[in-house]
């Protein structure tokens, strides 16, 4: 089930991205972390977000 909504995937694939390209920047393996926001934004699911039982997808309200 997704938990990550469509504002927050963007911001994480952009953060994801960018957080790897200043790792190959400064040839540091420390980019590597730049993997986990990016692909839970990819995917759409964020496990920490499960126990907090968060969730950034929107829903319709009176539906």
């Amino acid at each position: 089930m997704k938990n990550v909504g469509k504002v927050d995937s963007a911001i994480r694939i952009v953060l994801g991205i960018v957080i790897i390209i200043i790792g190959i920047y400064f040839k540091s393996w420390w980019g590597a972390i730049g993997l986990i926001p990016l692909i839970t934004g990819i995917v759409g699911w964020c496990p920490l977000y499960v126990p907090f039982k968060i969730s950034t997808i929107k829903t319709r309200k009176g539906g």
